[in-house]
């Protein structure tokens, strides 16, 4: 019943757009997902251009990804470059992108040498500064923030079935 919430989340997005509510991003981020994972290219967009800040990790996954199928490969390249390049202070967290979403873009910039050698400059710099996460996009999506909850996630998701999560999201990273 995964894409059934999904779905359902989409509705109550399209609902609260007409009230003019504004909603929290983890609200767009899974509407985004799930016109990814339907290659609803344009709808991810328009999500995607619905949120406004974008110091969220799963946002700034997505929306490269938005990026990436929509062809704009150069644009892939500027939003790393720019959370490479941002100053930050040391105590303020920086992005995270996921090694998944990270590997998904590499596959992609092979048909352009140029654009592959500055990802690969990127990469190394993301590296660097702690800034790869191993967490998968659906971690992100289905993540409780404190890390006590941890094992109560886990043991919710043998309950509640979610092993059923990744087939439909590998569709994603074709």
């Amino acid at each position: 019943g995964n894409l059934e919430s999904s779905k359902i989340s989409v509705r109550l997005l399209e609902e609260a757009q007409l009230k003019g509510d504004t909603l929290p991003v983890r609200a767009y981020c899974f509407a985004m997902a799930t016109a990814l994972k339907q290659n609803d290219v344009a709808q991810a967009k328009f999500y995607c251009s619905q949120i406004m800040r974008t110091e969220n990790k799963l946002y700034n996954n997505l929306k490269v990804l938005v990026q990436l199928k929509s062809g704009l490969l150069k644009e892939v390249i500027e939003t790393l470059e720019a959370e490479v390049e941002v100053d930050t202070p040391p105590f303020v967290k920086r992005t995270e992108f996921s090694e998944q979403v990270l590997a998904t873009v590499r596959e992609k910039m092979e048909e352009d040498p140029d654009l592959s050698v500055k990802l690969g400059n990127i990469y190394t710099k993301l590296q660097a500064s702690g800034q790869i996460t191993l967490c998968t996009l659906e971690d992100m999506l289905f993540q409780i923030p404190s890390s006590k909850k941890t094992t109560a996630k886990l043991l919710n998701q043998k309950q509640l079935g979610y092993q059923g999560v990744n087939p439909l999201w590998s569709n994603l990273f074709l």
